[in-house]
């Protein structure tokens, strides 16, 4: 059980839950005890990661949506609601990267980006919020990045986006702390992920020099934050961007 912290009878939301840090949040949820609702577009994959769930012995449901899509957002909470019964855990993890310099990102580029990484989560937090409210144990986690800390170079959509979320997870945990809802970020640094290894090796060499740990974290070290944020221990803790970089950000 992840961080030996118990999410029996919990019922959790994750985006982008078909592969890399959004796969290990979903997993590590289950672990701890949580029924899971994970979504994506890829829907294969979705379902891989919900039979491992459901070999957990907890419920699964596997939901195709464009998170960057409103209308498919609402549809996926209904949906998620419906089946597992509720909502107590929202983690707001799907994300994309299109990469370019200021001076050369095109409009679609700009678009897109903010559209998945910070529309996205807006459109969740909003959907999700009626059953949310209703549950007595409710976390909200937005999965931002050092990125939208420090910026970086040739990110100028994914950072905007990433500083975006960090000041929209506040705005929330002051709206919603009222009812009791912590709503906090986790913000990753290099990650071992499919979006990692799609950079040019030399770029990744030279970053890791940066790291005092002098390594990439791995997805279930971000994971296990996320499952910290969800549970009671962390009941005291709104508004808050746990960073895990391995001291990059620093």
């Amino acid at each position: 059980m992840s961080l030996s912290i118990d999410l029996s009878g919990r019922k959790a939301l994750v985006t982008g839950a078909s592969r890399g840090i959004g796969r290990e949040i979903a997993l590590a949820l289950a672990e701890a005890g949580a029924d899971v609702a994970c979504v994506a577009t890829n829907l294969p994959l979705l379902e891989e990661v919900c039979a491992k769930i459901r070999a957990l012995g907890r419920k699964a449901v596997a939901l195709q949506c464009d998170v960057g899509v409103p209308a498919q957002v609402d549809a996926a909470v209904e949906k998620a609601v419906a089946e597992l019964g509720g909502l107590d855990i929202l983690v707001n993890n799907a994300g994309v990267t299109k990469d370019n310099l200021l001076i050369r990102m095109k409009e679609e580029e700009w678009d897109r980006v903010i559209d998945v990484d910070l529309k996205g989560p807006w459109a969740f937090m909003k959907a999700a919020s009626r059953p949310l409210l209703r549950s007595k144990c409710a976390r909200i986690v937005n999965i931002s990045s050092v990125a939208g800390l420090m910026g970086n170079a040739g990110q100028g959509n994914y950072s905007a986006a990433k500083a975006g979320l960090i000041a929209l997870t506040k705005t929330a945990a002051r709206e919603y702390g009222g009812r009791g809802i912590c709503v906090n970020a986790v913000a990753p640094g290099f990650i071992e992920t499919d979006m990692a290894r799609a950079v040019d090796p030399k770029v990744l060499e030279a970053a890791k020099e940066t790291i005092p740990f002098k390594r990439f974290g791995r997805p279930r070290e971000v994971a296990d934050a996320v499952v910290f944020l969800a549970g009671d221990t962390a009941r005291y803790i709104t508004g808050h961007v746990l960073v895990v970089d391995g001291g990059l950000a620093m």
